[in-house]
């Protein structure tokens, strides 16, 4: 006989070896939907007093890496942040910001430079005079869009800035990125510029699965799951899953908790229901698939589990406030 899920124990904790499993399993399956598609890429050569100014860009991130020299990097509300040779920031907001030689100088905004063209969507900015052959500031930034996939609501979570040291044990392997970034911005080899743009792109997911990785600081919502032993398994099957048609008693069963446990428990860290989170990591996808993919709408229908288009295309307006034929008609109009 099946046992009452609304009665069942919780079973044992996990082992802190499970748990870390288990979320490392989490980790990549958030990670593996991230999508950062570069913009706008620049190669900056400054002389001994600089300010550049950059636009708030709501769904895009910006990346800065400063090879050669130091810096301040201010945000919209004043905060400075120094910044030193090696240094990469990720700023997943994409919220304005400057980059300045000292906190007191003035700024331009950065298409106010004249530049250069490097490569495709590569440019290059040198503002260094001519009484200084040798800039006092080299570095890198670029402008992206950032979509979070199965993250979405990561954005809203994540600090306004992520500065990388690359001596903090939460980077392994970055050292190696910014190195070679190094090397192709000193070098100017054939080709520099896109290898640059693809670089720049790596180490910046490198930054977020770090930041994750690591607790996520203070963040709550989805990423306090991460910590949940109750929780981290339905989410996981989630993901694994997102075209079942999951039910609560389903997911409680996932997690070794009984359905009222696991459906208070799952709202109240979230902060949405367990089925509502699972319909909308299914929009999301549609989205995905329908915009970068350009699958039809009866194939993505089908790969989420709907019996019809129409379903889907009843679901997809409840999420997202328009029906997947004019979300798809418009983000082809105004493409990346």
């Amino acid at each position: 006989m099946m046992r009452n899920l609304d009665i069942m124990l919780e079973t044992p904790e996990m082992t802190d070896k499970e748990q870390s499993a288990l979320s490392s399993d989490l980790i990549s399956e958030l990670l593996t939907g991230m999508r950062l598609r570069g913009v706008q890429y620049r190669r900056i050569q400054t002389g001994p007093a600089f300010g550049l100014g950059f636009d708030g860009r709501p769904g895009h991130a910006y990346f800065h890496y400063l090879a050669a020299g130091t810096a301040f990097l201010r945000t919209h509300d004043g905060t400075l942040h120094p910044l030193v040779a090696g240094n990469a920031v990720f700023m997943p907001q994409g919220k304005a910001h400057q980059l300045l030689s000292d906190p007191g100088v003035a700024f331009q905004h950065i298409d106010n430079f004249a530049t250069a063209p490097l490569g495709e969507a590569v440019s290059g900015v040198d503002t260094c005079p001519s009484t200084h052959p040798i800039p006092s500031a080299v570095l890198f930034y670029g402008c992206m869009e950032f979509d979070l996939g199965g993250m979405h609501g990561l954005g809203k979570l994540m600090p306004e800035v992520l500065v990388a040291n690359t001596d903090q044990p939460r980077y392994p392997g970055l050292v190696s990125i910014l190195s070679a970034m190094k090397n192709e911005i000193c070098s100017g080899r054939i080709g520099f510029a896109g290898i640059l743009a693809r670089l720049a792109e790596v180490a910046a997911a490198m930054i977020v699965r770090g930041w994750v990785e690591c607790g996520c600081e203070t963040a709550s919502g989805l990423f306090a799951a991460l910590r949940d032993p109750r929780l981290v398994r339905a989410i996981l099957a989630i993901h694994r899953q997102p075209g079942k048609e999951w039910t609560v008693a389903e997911l409680a069963a996932e997690s070794h908790v009984s359905r009222s446990v696991f459906a208070e428990r799952f709202k109240a860290t979230t902060g949405v229901p367990p089925l509502r989170y699972a319909t909308e990591l299914r929009m999301r996808l549609a989205s995905q698939w329908l915009s970068q993919e350009k699958l039809s709408i009866d194939t993505v229908a089908q790969r989420l589990g709907y019996t019809s288009q129409a379903a889907f295309s009843r679901a997809f307006k409840r999420i997202n406030g328009q029906p997947p034929g004019a979300s798809r008609g418009s983000l082809m109009k105004n493409p990346p």
